[in-house]
């Protein structure tokens, strides 16, 4: 066992659990949203519009409950959290008006790309930087990554082949409805977890503390660390921006509208993606060590992105399907190493609002661009664009960000 998953102690080792159980959540639901949502009945474009109220929703959700969450209590705003998945995940099983899934979407907490929205993650990471030293800070967050990882790959495996078994003797749209339940059931499970949690994922009293703070440090939580926050935030929503045109749920449609792939080889495709997705943050903790954390970034994450842009390229399924594979296994590189970027160049009581602002960039970055998607799948000519848009935006964040970020290194990196 490493030193990082030795220090995690017991409320770390739960954090782990429940990232694990709500990526495995979000993975299951990813393979088969924009079926579910076509086959009760909506366009694409209207699936578009809904997924994009929904990764709003989310953001308003996030903004209130992260930059609260240190002083109300980071452990009552993850069961908050919880609950409105649970709640979303009900509202979308039995109902099939588009009035009804928008306001279920926008309050509630629901996944269709496969990774994290909500609350979550940002009031994790603070918590996860607190009990673990900042020498292995980034490997933790590497482990912590490929929990997720490998979580959202046996989701949509199990997604997949559930449905695919089910529909022997179901209607597909009460199959894709199953899962949809589970999802709900899930939200449940995770509010009871997070409320064993101890008071030490809890903020010390130093991070409480306003003082004589500005209005915008009082609402935001950020004071010192403002600038650099500010300008993360707004290359993180440009990454997610472009990353939102090809989100899962999209992909496995692309998949299904251009080879016909049936729901159990969708959930096998992206449970191997995930899985090559989680071991690489491994891979990623080493190189950060040698060559710094926004070398690692940018290095690995722009030829992931011309790969995928190669996908639409490929005249047969195995051929996509590699260079999905190819992409997926760089492509996550990035996710620990920005995450410990951002602890490390933030003030320390600023952490879980820095980790809730960029979080939150991230997620209205995304949150935009389905509905744009939607409209590109409803002309079966365009279905191919989403992913050039995607592959050509996400470039220019990799460019900007070095440009921003190559002088400012995090204090274990000084004279490396």
């Amino acid at each position: 066992m490493t030193t990082a998953l030795r220090s995690l102690g017991s409320d770390g080792r739960l954090l782990f659990a429940t990232r694990f159980i709500r990526l495995f959540a979000y993975g299951a639901l990813s393979v088969v949203l924009v079926l579910y949502l076509v086959g009760l009945g909506l366009s694409e474009s209207e699936t578009g519009l809904l997924l994009t109220s929904t990764l709003l929703g989310d953001t308003l959700v996030s903004l209130y409950l992260t930059t609260q969450a240190d002083r109300i209590g980071r452990r009552r705003m993850l069961i908050v959290g919880a609950g409105l998945m649970g709640a979303a995940g009900v509202a979308f099983a039995f109902t099939n008006r588009m009035w009804l899934l928008v306001i279920a979407g926008t309050i509630g907490v629901i996944s269709p790309s496969g990774q994290e929205v909500g609350p979550f993650l940002p009031i994790e990471q603070a918590a996860l930087s607190q009990v673990v030293p900042n020498r292995v800070r980034t490997e933790a967050f590497a482990w912590y990554t490929l929990a997720g990882s490998l979580a959202t790959a046996f989701g949509a495996l199990a997604a997949g082949t559930w449905t695919h078994a089910l529909q022997t003797s179901w209607a597909p749209v009460d199959s894709y409805r199953a899962v949809v339940v589970l999802y709900a059931l899930l939200g449940v499970a995770l509010a009871l977890m997070f409320s064993a949690a101890s008071p030490a994922v809890e903020a010390g009293a130093s991070d409480r503390q306003v003082g004589d703070r500005s209005m915008f440090a009082r609402f935001s939580g950020i004071d010192r660390s403002h600038r650099v926050v500010l300008k993360l935030s707004g290359l993180f929503a440009l990454d997610s921006f472009g990353g939102g045109f090809v989100i899962q749920s999209f992909a496995a449609y692309w998949f299904y509208l251009r080879f016909g792939v049936d729901p159990r080889t969708l959930g096998t495709l992206f449970f191997a993606a995930n899985v090559f997705a989680g071991i690489s943050a491994l891979v990623a903790s080493r190189l950060a060590s040698r060559i710094g954390l926004i070398n690692t970034m940018v290095v690995t994450h722009l030829p992931s992105n011309i790969l995928l842009m190669l996908i639409p390229l490929m005249p047969t399924l195995p051929l996509a399907a590699l260079m999905l594979l190819l992409r997926f296994s760089i492509s996550q590189m990035d996710v620990p190493t920005r995450q410990s970027y951002t602890m490390a160049v933030v003030a320390p009581e600023e952490r879980s609002a820095a980790s809730g602002i960029t979080g939150v960039a991230r997620t209205t970055g995304a949150a935009l661009s389905p509905l744009f998607a939607g409209l590109l799948f409803s002309r079966p000519s365009m279905i191919d664009a989403p992913f050039f848009i995607a592959g050509t935006l996400k470039i220019a964040y990799d460019l900007l960000l070095f440009r921003a970020f190559k002088a400012l290194e995090p204090p274990e990196e000084v004279g490396l």
